[in-house]
């Protein structure tokens, strides 16, 4: 039986009623200082768990993690809490939610990093931005530094910040974690040929480059269970000032790598909802014969391009980004066939309430 955006799928350990899921979607509401979870996101999550699975927010493993403000952590016992309450309200309402755990590497500011700049694979001056505050207190974009270049001990730390975030993953009752390593930052940053021109085991040729995302993820599966487990990837694209428009045969190498590990699914984030170019279907291939486990989908999709993908076994589940924004109830709203709320980009990124947890869910 062809399967379709509103059958059961399983994800590792975890059971969903629908294929439609919540992409992780940066809001920056968090509470400073701290950068703890709060009521707000409790119940904007809860809002969505008609969801067949929630993606959390990008959640950073450290401070050395940050890179915009008002993001939240999950490394302190506030942040462990603020969590909590936040899966326990997702459950109550019959909702799943997985941590996505984050560092962002260079895509950054030394005013979050007591005025050092932030660490990446090389140190190397790239151009991006990150978003700041403001001396209004607004959300202010400025130039990302050019970074340092992690060390080995920096490493073997930042190994250690996502054991321990997954630890606290565990506590803070999620039911799955997925490690971010997609998007240009800190575990792409060093998959990347681009951005990655070290001379010692963790950089020059893919199995030495992939070697830090491997580790990280060996860590997360170790602290948990691999059942539990999901990565992340974007190997084809430009994304934060990282162009990897060649990476496909590294992305293939890594999800082999992956596959090996048997982990609870991979999670395509594809390049063309930043404009990039569109996935064709013999990397589709290719990637399924890579990892023959579960599949997300992520980016740009209509019900007709998710219908297509599954149809053909390219994936298993789709997560939504932008539509989940604007429509909590976006899972039955597609069922249906009903009307979709239009988001409101001018409120995606810091603030309170408005545009956060006041769209209307039908009637």
């Amino acid at each position: 039986m062809t399967p379709s955006l509103f059958s059961p799928v399983t994800l590792g350990a975890v059971e969903l009623p629908n294929r439609v899921l919540m992409a992780p979607l940066t809001r920056m509401r968090a509470t400073p200082p701290g950068d703890v979870p709060n009521d707000l996101m409790r119940d904007y999550y809860a809002q969505r768990a008609g969801a067949g699975l929630i993606f959390s927010e990008a959640t950073q493993v450290s401070t050395w993690g940050k890179g915009y403000m008002d993001t939240p952590g999950i490394y302190s016992s506030e942040q462990v809490a603020g969590w909590r309450r936040i899966t326990d309200a997702v459950h109550e309402a019959g909702g799943r939610i997985a941590a996505q755990l984050w560092h962002v590497g260079r895509v950054s500011h030394e005013s979050f990093h007591g005025g050092q700049p932030p660490v990446s694979a090389s140190a190397e001056p790239y151009r991006n931005r990150t978003t700041v505050r403001g001396e209004d207190g607004r959300p202010t974009r400025v130039n990302c530094p050019t970074p340092q270049a992690l060390t080995t001990e920096g490493i073997a730390q930042t190994i250690e910040d996502y054991r321990r975030a997954t630890e606290n993953a565990r506590e803070a009752g999620f039911d799955a974690v997925e490690v971010h390593a997609a998007h240009g930052y800190l575990l792409h940053q060093f998959i990347s040929e681009v951005s990655n021109h070290r001379d010692d085991e963790y950089g020059g040729p893919v199995e030495n480059r992939v070697r830090l995302a491997l580790e990280v993820v060996d860590a997360v599966v170790d602290a948990w269970s691999a059942d539990r487990v999901g990565v992340r990837v974007s190997p084809i694209g430009s994304f934060n000032g990282l162009d990897d428009l060649e990476g496909g045969d590294t992305g293939l190498h890594l999800a082999r790598e992956l596959s090996r590990r048997q982990l609870a699914f991979l999670h395509l984030s594809e390049p063309d909802w930043v404009g990039g170019p569109e996935l064709d279907d013999a990397f589709r291939v290719a990637l399924r014969e890579a990892f023959p486990g579960p599949i997300v989908g992520a980016g740009a999709y209509t019900t007709e391009k998710a219908d297509r993908l599954l149809a053909a076994g390219h994936i298993d589940a789709v997560a939504f980004g932008r539509p989940y924004i604007a429509n909590p109830d976006l899972a039955e709203r597609l069922e249906q066939g009903a009307d979709l709320n239009e988001p409101n980009p001018s409120t995606f990124y810091g603030g309170g309430a408005e545009g956060y947890t006041d769209y209307p869910a039908l009637a």
